[in-house]
């Protein structure tokens, strides 16, 4: 498989480097929209586009790939409030799409269980919710995509809870989502339910890059010859 990489940072690295070890060749790797044009005949020549580059681009190098009909995985977060409009042109395009706000199997399976836990949670009105991630100060977005997804799946499962608020609750149907920026940390995300007797967690730590690269990279293979908006839950089959 020939790969583009849009958004040559630590991220982009790791997925080449997996993509190498998985057989895989990179076509070119894109940072500026200096590069799209110079390098238009390597993208074209390519089998998929994976961008991990920064939320106020991310829109734009998707409808680039649309406008050339390449398949393009999207891991940068912090552009969803477009996402539904997205969704639509590569349907009505008759595109291929793969959005990920985190490509980690654990974190999926995360989802899965987080979804579950907030249906349970109807029946205990004594406990109440709140989220906290963790990343490296690199990260421009925040809450972090995997927060605001752990947090509307709640808001969907989760009857008294109907809006996402910051670091401070004033209302109890909010939902509060803590953000902190440490170092190098690759991520860490908390559901924490607790009561006045005890607390209960879902936590998912990641120790390094190399889970989200792998998962890409696997949402790469897993898209040729696909047409339309696919997210984790269709490659995992939940």
């Amino acid at each position: 498989m020939r790969i583009v990489i849009s958004g040559y940072g630590k991220m982009g690295k790791e997925i080449e480097k997996v993509a190498l070890e998985r057989g895989h060749t990179i076509s070119t790797t894109i940072d500026t929209d200096k590069d799209w044009e110079s390098e238009q005949s390597a993208i074209i020549n390519s089998d998929v586009v994976i961008d991990f580059s920064q939320p106020d681009t991310a829109v734009q190098n998707i409808k680039r790939c649309f406008n050339i009909n390449k398949s393009v995985v999207v891991g940068t977060t912090g552009w969803y409030d477009e996402l539904e409009k997205i969704e639509n042109i590569c349907l009505v395009k008759n595109q291929s799409l793969f959005v990920a706000s985190n490509f980690s199997i654990g974190v999926n399976i995360l989802f899965e269980m987080n979804k579950r836990l907030a249906a349970i949670m109807n029946s205990h009105p004594e406990y109440d919710v709140m989220i906290e991630e963790t990343h490296h100060v690199h990260k421009k977005d925040a809450p972090s995509g995997t927060a605001i997804t752990l947090g509307n799946q709640i808001i969907k499962n989760l009857a008294r809870k109907s809006d996402i608020s910051g670091a401070f609750v004033e209302k109890p149907y909010e939902l509060m989502i803590k953000s902190f920026r440490i170092d190098e940390v690759p991520g860490t995300h908390i559901v924490n339910y607790s009561s006045e007797i005890d607390e209960l967690e879902l936590r998912h730590v990641a120790k390094s890059r190399r889970g989200f690269a792998v998962g890409a990279i696997m949402a790469a293979e897993w898209i040729i010859g696909k047409k339309g908006f696919f997210e984790m839950s269709d490659m995992l089959g939940f």
